[in-house]
Order: structure tokens, then sequence, then C-alpha cells
């Protein structure tokens, strides 16, 4: 079985900060570090799994489309750095429209990126900026879920996982 961080998009891996939705490949700014620490955790034999709730689409606001441009962006660029996500779910949803099992606070997305890729949730960990995140990964029975400040650098977590596993 293998072993995964699951992380979470806007706010993480790259700022929103004046932006309700980024959906943009010119709004798509990395947060500091984030290249560092995804590398890290990847040489030290983690999967990196992305989760993130894109309701925009279901709005109106944007495109599934925009969305895998903007992941195809992102990974162009991590993959420079050996930091590439393993896999990307993305839930298109959103509560106003319609309901589904995968919109965060549901853990569909993490469920289904364990049965995917075989990961032993015990050895798993989740990083994301908001309740929701660590709802979703304890609902998914993740034992260790990390919320971080919004639009700021993860690599001291990243680290702390890595110490916490050897």
């Amino acid at each position: 079985m293998n072993k995964a961080i699951y992380i979470d998009r806007d706010g993480v891996v790259n700022s929103d900060e004046g932006h309700y939705y980024v959906y943009k490949t010119e709004d798509f700014v990395f947060n500091t570090d984030i290249e560092e620490a995804l590398a890290l955790l990847k040489k030290h034999g983690f999967l990196l799994i992305l989760i993130t709730n894109q309701g925009g689409v279901a709005k109106g606001e944007y495109s599934e489309d925009d969305v895998k441009s903007v992941h195809q962006h992102m990974q162009k660029h991590l993959k420079q750095h050996q930091a590439d996500f393993d896999a990307i779910y993305y839930c298109p949803h959103h509560d106003a429209v319609s309901t589904c099992h995968c919109r965060k606070p549901k853990p569909g997305m993490i469920l289904q990126a364990r049965k995917d890729h075989d990961i032993d949730i015990k050895k798993s960990f989740l990083i994301g900026d908001s309740q929701r995140d660590i709802d979703a990964g304890i609902a998914a029975g993740i034992e260790t879920c990390y919320k971080v400040p919004k639009n700021t650098s993860i690599l001291s977590i990243a680290q702390q996982i890595i110490n916490k596993k050897q």
C-alpha cells in the first residue's frame, strides 16, 4: 500500500488573495516554498494527491476546461522541480446548485483517491487551509490533518511529516 499527502489547492498550493475563484493561469501564483515542500514529500515516498473544490463550475463562473488548463499549468511548473502531483481530484459541484458526495467537507475525493492508488489512510496526511478540508480528512479516516494559514509556506509542515514518519 502507498502513503499519501492529500493537499488542498487554493490557499495551500497557490495564493487565492484577491480572488474568489482562481481559474485563469495568469491569476495562479504559487505560494512560497511550495516546490521545495512537495519535492521533499515525494522524495520520502509520499504520493501527492490534490483535492480541490471547484464550485465555480456548477455556478457557471468558469468551465471544467478552465480547471484543467490551470492544473496543466500548475503541473508543468511543478514537474520542473520534481514536485508534481501524482493525481488531481476536483469537485465541480456546489451546494447552492446540487448535492454530491465529493465536495469537501465530504470525503468523496479522498476515498476515491485511496481506492484508485491503493493508499494506506493510516500512513497518510492531509494539508488544508479551511475547516472543511480538515473535516473531509477526518471523515475519511486520516489521523493527522494540518490546518495551515492561507497563502503561506507549508515547508515546515512537510518537514514535520517527514520527521514524524522516520
